[in-house]
């Protein structure tokens, strides 16, 4: 694929970086962190793909340390839901505060696998790595959200099947580029569409993956 073919809007990383850092925020706040962690675990969520695809795969400099919209949308973020959290914690649910966070998460990750794979392919790396950069891209700022809040990450355990959701919606972008030749930003908000619809599918009928080993006599 060509790379004057290949060109997923930067709006992509910035709704993207957007949505995780509001996660990042909701989560700190229900920890009861004041605003400085907040804002931490808000940076994390948000760069945590971003950095890890630069900085180990693409050996490049960091793009949120090159373009100041990144940590200006995560300030944003940070502040906005700082204000609203103190209107909302009375009336909503710790329930439905998680499953806000899995709608939030369901938009922001492949905005991030699309974009990474964009840049993954621009480096010239192969299909399988170009995948792989992608999913990594999408999952890396929840995997680093959830260990500074300590909590065992969501991608390690039994679940909703986000993270193979996430495979085949890199593997859907793919095919409708390279084999059906459609326009790449319109490839990606198919993705980002078809991975929305899964998400909200799994969340709402509680679709999960299973422990590789149950262990029937409970935790020892």
């Amino acid at each position: 694929m060509p790379d004057a073919e290949f060109q997923v809007p930067i709006l992509f990383d910035y709704v993207a970086t957007f949505t995780w850092a509001v996660s990042g925020a909701i989560v700190a706040i229900r920890r009861r962190f004041d605003i400085t962690g907040v804002f931490v675990v808000s940076l994390l969520a948000a760069i945590g793909g971003g950095l890890l695809r630069d900085a180990m795969f693409l050996n490049r400099t960091p793009v949120f340390l090159v373009n100041p919209a990144y940590l200006s949308l995560i300030l944003a973020a940070t502040i906005v839901t700082a204000v609203f959290a103190r209107y909302l914690r009375n009336i909503i649910s710790p329930d439905s505060v998680q499953k806000i966070v899995d709608y939030i998460d369901a938009l922001g990750t492949p905005a991030f696998a699309v974009f990474g794979m964009q840049l993954a392919d621009n480096a010239g790396l192969p299909l399988i790595a170009i995948v792989f950069v992608g999913v990594t891209n999408g999952v890396a700022g929840g995997l680093l959200r959830d260990v500074v809040v300590r909590e065992v990450p969501a991608l390690m355990r039994p679940g909703q099947y986000a993270s193979i959701t996430l495979m085949f919606a890199c593997g859907l972008y793919l095919l409708l580029t390279l084999q059906a030749q459609v326009e790449p930003t319109r490839a990606a908000w198919v993705t980002v569409a078809a991975f929305f619809v899964a998400r909200v599918l799994t969340i709402r009928f509680n679709w999960q993956t299973a422990a590789v080993w149950e262990d029937e006599s409970g935790p020892q």
